[in-house]
């Protein structure tokens, strides 16, 4: 099981090679019923506002159990530095991400964009950037299976909706913060996602139902 990641550089493929899968809960409640606009300098960010629901899988992070679900997480997340970033794909689905109010305290000031590619040749391709994060804090990006206006994104997206809730299955892309709070990533799939892969959204790796952010795809 790998234990943490090294920071990534905004705009360095910091992270070599794929890293390795390890348990993953699948899964990290939350639901939306509205929202309130807060400017940015580049694009428009929402708040989604929802009444928080307890994570069905993941530990508190008060909790012992906690810190391992955290480490696990981690492990099983990908990166492929040396992908061509799907900004760079034509015909690549882009999209700004929006906030969550079941964000951590600190998060406010969250942006980025995340942008999805694929097709029957090279499967798929996420990447993901933001700014406002914690200052060397891991994060991790998942896709998930619904809309962010309904339940923040849901559970995650599968390839095999009865398959293990890690990669291959899912896609999940590693995003640990640099000292400026900025993250960059790419990650890949051989596998398309077609339409089923609705949202990707950002989660503290330590506070799994703690979701940040949500990109509609």
């Amino acid at each position: 099981m790998v234990r943490g990641l090294a920071h990534a550089r905004l705009g360095v493929g910091a992270i070599a090679g794929l890293l390795t899968v390890a348990t993953l809960a699948a899964g990290c409640g939350g639901d939306t019923t509205g929202g309130t606009s807060i400017a940015a300098p580049h694009a428009s960010v929402t708040e989604h506002v929802s009444t928080p629901a307890p994570d069905a899988t993941s530990s508190s992070p008060s909790s012992p159990s906690a810190t391992t679900s955290a480490e696990a997480d981690m492990g099983a997340m990908t990166a492929n530095p040396s992908a061509t970033p799907a900004s760079q794909v034509p015909g690549a689905r882009e999209s700004t991400f929006i906030l969550l109010n079941t964000r951590p305290p600190g998060h406010n000031d969250v942006r980025g964009t995340a942008w999805l590619a694929q097709n029957a040749t090279s499967g798929t391709t996420l990447t993901v950037t933001a700014t406002g994060l914690a200052p060397g804090g891991k994060y991790v990006a998942h896709l998930h299976a619904k809309p962010c206006a309904v339940d923040n994104g849901g559970g995650h997206f599968k390839f095999d909706p009865n398959g293990p809730a890690v990669p291959p299955n899912e896609v999940h892309l590693a995003l640990p913060a640099d000292a400026a709070g900025a993250v960059q990533g790419t990650v890949t799939n051989a596998r398309p996602v077609g339409d089923a892969a609705q949202s990707v959204v950002i989660h503290p790796v330590d506070a799994l139902d703690k979701r940040v952010a949500c990109a509609d795809l």
